[in-house]
């Protein structure tokens, strides 16, 4: 049957070519430690048939795991030759590949855990519900503030002019109070006019009757503030965009 049918084993990462094959030939010292046991006192060469086993079957899964790098494909890429050479240093338990370089560390593999990939996994879905959340909220909150503001400042203009109206109704027509003369206006018979209910005169406070009086005039302080701010700041910011400009066009034509 065709290689190309064949489901490749896939990998993660090239770490994971440098556990599985840390894992064999960990295996295989086990086996040869048990077979062959170090004689005592000898070091590196001396014990030759020892030394030949252990290059023997370095060379043995050396083979192997080049025989099985077309089968192997790293997140999605093919297995390169020259990522399997870092991985055999040197024969197992020998001093060649892992206690040769005394000031390089020992890398060593967690086994994989199951209840780990799953937390992981978890945590993925959670980050992507909450992007999605993100997403929903951008969408969605920005014009809501945006009405619910437009509908205050509608509900706020709306109340100042309805106070508004009701004081000047009072003023142009106080309760109870007759014309003050044949053919006088009806202005002049305000104050101390008969009759019941309360009568308001030119000395009275009408700016004191609105509601939010004070707010009202801090926000157009503030606002003739800002608008004087902007007009002071704007030439510098426009002077600054085209010259940032300016230099834009030289740099793209140059």
């Amino acid at each position: 049957m065709d290689a190309a049918h064949h489901r490749k084993i896939e990998l993660q990462a090239p770490e994971d070519l440098s556990y599985l094959v840390a894992n064999v030939r960990r295996a295989a010292a086990a086996h040869v430690n048990q077979a062959f046991p170090p004689v005592d006192g000898a070091r590196g060469g001396d014990d030759e048939l020892r030394t030949r086993i252990e290059e023997l079957v370095d060379e043995y899964i050396a083979k192997t795991f080049a025989l099985a790098a077309p089968n192997l494909s790293i997140n999605g890429l093919p297995v390169e030759p020259s990522q399997l050479l870092p991985t055999f240093g040197g024969a197992p338990g020998s001093s060649e590949g892992e206690e040769g370089d005394p000031a390089r560390p020992e890398v060593v593999y967690e086994p994989f855990d199951a209840r780990k990939r799953q937390r992981v996994e978890e945590l993925t879905r959670e980050e992507e519900d909450l992007l999605r959340d993100i997403a929903l909220l951008k969408r969605g909150v920005p014009a809501a503030a945006a009405a619910a503001w437009a509908e205050a400042a509608c509900r706020g203009v709306r109340d100042d002019e309805e106070a508004l109206a009701a004081v000047s109704a009072r003023l142009a027509s106080p309760p109870g109070s007759g014309v003050a003369g044949e053919g006088g206006g009806a202005a002049e018979g305000v104050v101390g006019g008969g009759g019941g209910g309360s009568v308001l005169s030119e000395d009275d406070d009408v700016a004191g009757l609105l509601e939010r009086q004070g707010d009202v005039e801090r926000t157009y302080e503030g606002a003739v503030c800002g608008l004087g701010r902007l007009k002071r700041e704007m030439p510098a910011v426009v002077a600054r965009m085209e010259r940032a400009k300016a230099a834009g066009e030289y740099v793209v034509t140059k």
